[in-house]
């Protein structure tokens, strides 16, 4: 085996140096979907200031707290603060260490193994050892609704207490990642191995687990409270004694908690209305730093099997009559950016050289026309749905899209549902002509990406799967390509002919990036700005006094 080993102690930012040889190996064999937002972590000379609680204002209301069994921000939040991964990543996308010290790639890149953190114990004291790592890979690779991040993997080893092996059928360019924050977390199997479905399992509300901080409350809809464990395995830290999660009904009362001294960060945040205006404020830093990871697009899909739809010229009308300028720029005040195809304009994977279908009302009319529609032909009539509560992101940009499509001789009827599970169930069984949705790339394709597209993952019933049903047996083979290739370039290459192909098909018109942003007070230093955000750990942050 070659060995590639990261040197120095785990976890210093930007204190670890890596040779070319080195650095190219991780591009080759890591996940490194995209390039950091901003510039890297700061290193702070002036002493930390151990203690103090930081509260966070969070719309995010999760289920329960094990990220093993369940995706999205309301649950990887806090659950990066329970449980430690094998890896972690700073502001760019390049692998550090934390639970594993060290990491090595068999020569054909298929077998992986781990060396364990000397000393790590869980929250109960227990130590961490390398039987509860493979036993928490095995249940993210049996019930994590993202399949496809261990799906290449066909057999965990852990040939003594401190190492882990993973062997693979074939090069899996994204595993690196997958060992990282807010998606592989490690349990403690003495705990959760006790016959109960792990899934519905009630310990998964105060779980013990592996991270910087203890859960010593969850109140769902309320708050989450985090303790610092003292015996965490990464000597000093965290810094803090305690982090409060504390849950708004809305963004107006978490922007109010951060203005009273309430609380004093608020992540993921996506108002363009409310971020300027704490821009203005004067006491608070606001960064769109923390978000290359998620990956967040706001985007149109329409569904393939309708009968108008079905008709490639009357998507590309659609397209065409959608001016995304008007969005980013009026709707969003300047704050989004434009979205073109299935990765955000920070990835590595992005290819610019896609059919972007610019503003062109006079095209839009002549596609209808030649598909039979608009002057002339038959009235195009549409819904378009959108997920509800999200009112600057889906309603109004949906509310646009009515006026825009109108413009070029579609009737559109906006149709609301009373809950996310209401447009869930409309979407996943086929009961929808368009609709408006947002959907993360999570930082490598592999991850993020081909669900949406992939012939084999039109699943009825189930949300962000390929509910476009759509179909091409050509991007199924550069999707399945790229996922196994080791060179970057080659990797890259794959990708971008596979998006060149999604683009000219249309099943999706891409209209912007979600414009995430995180707002903290000028107490809190060391911020959340890794390529997870607040879903990686924040043994790290500290207040100034």
């Amino acid at each position: 085996m070659q060995r590639q080993r990261r040197i120095g102690a785990p976890n210093r930012r930007n204190q670890m140096t890596l040779s070319f040889a080195f650095s190219r190996r991780f591009l080759l064999t890591g996940a490194v979907a995209l390039t950091a937002v901003g510039t890297a972590l700061p290193i702070f000379a002036q002493d930390v200031q151990k203690g103090g609680t930081l509260v966070m204002a969070s719309l995010q209301k999760p289920r329960h707290l094990n990220a093993a069994v369940q995706s999205g921000l309301a649950t990887a939040v806090p659950a990066a603060q329970i449980f430690a991964t094998l890896l972690r990543y700073g502001a760019d996308f390049e692998p550090q260490p934390y639970l594993a010290e060290s990491w090595e790639f068999s020569d054909d890149n298929t077998v992986l193994t781990l060396k364990l953190h000397s000393g790590a114990t869980f929250h109960d004291g227990q130590p961490i050892t390398a039987t509860d790592v493979i036993w928490s890979l095995d249940v993210a690779k049996q019930n994590h609704p993202f399949s496809s991040m261990l799906e290449p993997v066909e057999a965990f080893g852990a040939p003594d207490p401190q190492t882990v092996v993973i062997r693979m059928k074939q090069p899996h360019p994204a595993i690196l990642l997958v060992l990282s924050s807010a998606l592989t977390p490690v349990l403690p199997k003495h705990v959760f191995d006790d016959g109960q479905d792990i899934k519905s399992n009630p310990k998964n509300n105060l779980p013990i687990g592996s991270g910087p901080f203890k859960v010593t409350a969850f109140e769902p809809g309320q708050h989450i409270i985090l303790e610092r464990y003292d015996g965490f395995f990464l000597e000093g830290k965290p810094y803090l004694d305690r982090i409060i999660i504390r849950q708004y009904q809305d963004a107006n009362s978490g922007v109010l908690a951060l203005e009273s001294g309430e609380a004093q960060i608020f992540p993921l945040l996506d108002s363009t209305r409310l971020i300027r205006r704490l821009e203005k404020s004067g006491t608070m830093t606001v960064t769109d730093q923390g978000y290359a990871g998620i990956g967040p697009v706001n985007w149109l899909a329409f569904n393939t099997k309708n009968s108008a739809l079905s008709d490639l010229r009357v998507r590309q009308a659609m397209a065409y009559a959608i001016d995304r300028n008007f969005v980013t720029k009026a709707l969003h005040s300047g704050l989004s950016k434009p979205a073109i195809e299935p990765v955000v304009q920070d990835s590595i994977f992005f290819a610019p050289d896609v059919e972007s279908y610019d503003f062109d009302l006079d095209k839009a009319k002549a596609l209808l026309a030649e598909a039979g529609y608009g002057e002339g032909g038959n009235t195009l009539q549409l819904r378009i749905d959108y997920i509800p509560d999200i009112e600057e992101q889906q309603r109004a940009v949906a509310e646009y899209i009515k006026a825009a499509l109108a413009k070029a001789g579609v009737e559109v009827t906006v149709r609301a549902s009373p809950d996310f599970p209401t447009w869930a169930q409309r979407i996943s069984s086929y009961d929808f002509d368009m609709t408006m949705d947002q959907v993360f790339n999570w930082g490598d394709p592999v991850i993020g990406v081909n669900r949406t597209y992939l012939c084999s993952n039109i699943r009825e019933g189930i949300i962000w799967s390929n509910t476009q049903q759509y179909c091409n047996e050509t991007v199924d083979r550069l999707l399945n390509q790229a996922g196994v290739e080791p060179d970057l370039a080659k990797r890259k290459d794959l990708y971008a002919q596979a998006f060149r192909q999604i683009t000219a098909d249309i099943p999706i018109h891409f209209i912007n990036q979600v414009p995430y942003h995180t707002v903290y007070s000028q107490a809190v230093q060391n911020p959340p700005v890794s390529i997870w955000g607040a879903m990686g750990p924040m043994d790290e942050v500290w207040l100034k006094q």
